[in-house]
């Protein structure tokens, strides 16, 4: 079986996270540059033009593959799905539904599609589609999230299809990541850990919190609506939770957090942001630079894998 990095032309078998008004064309091109594949998200853009702008901006600054997140819920996502085209895009990654409509276009301009999901049977379908691998993300995730975790789900999403899959969720050092290569994983998608990177764009606040949290500092919101989202508990969501206890409508709950990403990444606010971040978030202890935590994952990993090997015989 072929590792991500041959797939996709990078130096470590790793992709940075999609993650909304975070991986902006800037830090995308910074994690290629440091040996992953860099990834521009359009979460949190409301126009479709800014996409390509930030695709210009990764181009401008980075020579190696990088890719684009298309979260499919945006409503400008048919006229990203073009721009991805225009643009020579190399590889999509996708989240928040099934991006089936776009795939023969996608493929027919030689772009390798990578969806995100959360259980095997949208895997199956999506390779049915034409996907060129599946990005099998658990729970422990930060951001948006399934219901199951990505010990459960990686090996039964590599049983179910026969493309190579990406373990994504709960990794942040080289002992998760070599046990999704032991899982069957060709490679892994990272989030949390880079979020206290000396590149990452977030607020300093954020940073700081994330160095203060413990294993058992996030929560998941929004399950009541059927859009369970994993953030830091804070005061925000803690006035959430309690909402959606009360059974308060979409339109309550929705106050509560419009806005929030934006509180959290641009202003740093702490208290009323979204502040998402994974279940590995109490294993952050220092910013660091890309280069060095891509290469501990992989290094660590490997380190691992060879120890494991020879404690079995």
């Amino acid at each position: 079986m072929k590792k991500l990095n041959e797939l996709l032309g990078t130096e470590f078998p790793i992709i940075q996270g999609g993650m909304a008004n975070i991986a902006t064309g800037e830090f995308a091109a910074a994690c290629s540059n440091a040996g992953a594949l860099g990834v521009i998200a359009t979460g949190g853009m409301l126009e479709a033009d800014l996409l390509r702008q930030q695709i210009r901006i990764c181009k401008s600054l980075t020579d190696k593959p990088f890719g684009v997140n298309l979260m499919l819920m945006n409503p400008c996502a048919d006229e990203m799905a073009q721009i991805i085209i225009e643009e020579g895009v190399q590889v999509v990654t996708t989240g928040a539904g099934s991006p089936g409509k776009y795939i023969p276009a996608w493929k027919e301009a030689g772009i390798k599609v990578l969806p995100v999901v959360a259980a095997s049977i949208l895997a199956k379908r999506l390779v049915n589609q034409g996907a060129d691998a599946i990005i099998a993300e658990g729970m422990e995730s930060g951001g948006h999230v399934g219901e199951m975790t990505t010990m459960a789900l990686v090996p039964q999403v590599i049983d179910t299809v026969d493309v190579p899959v990406i373990a994504a969720g709960g990794i942040a050092d080289g002992r998760q990541a070599a046990a999704a290569f032991a899982l069957g994983a060709c490679g892994i998608q990272v989030g949390t850990c880079l979020l206290t990177s000396l590149e990452c764009p977030i607020h300093e606040n954020y940073k700081l919190a994330l160095l203060k949290a413990k294993d058992s500092d996030t929560t998941v919101t929004g399950r009541s609506i059927g859009g369970p989202v994993r953030v830091l508990k804070n005061k925000m969501a803690r006035e959430y939770l309690a909402l959606e206890k009360r059974g308060a409508t979409l339109e309550e709950l929705e106050h509560v957090t419009l806005g929030g990403l934006r509180r959290a990444v641009f202003e740093g606010d702490m208290e009323r942001g979204s502040v998402m971040a994974g279940q590995v978030a109490g294993m952050l202890h220092e910013i660091k630079p890309l280069r060095q935590i891509f290469e501990e994952l992989y290094t660590g990993s490997q380190a691992v894998l060879k120890a494991t090997e020879a404690a079995w015989q």
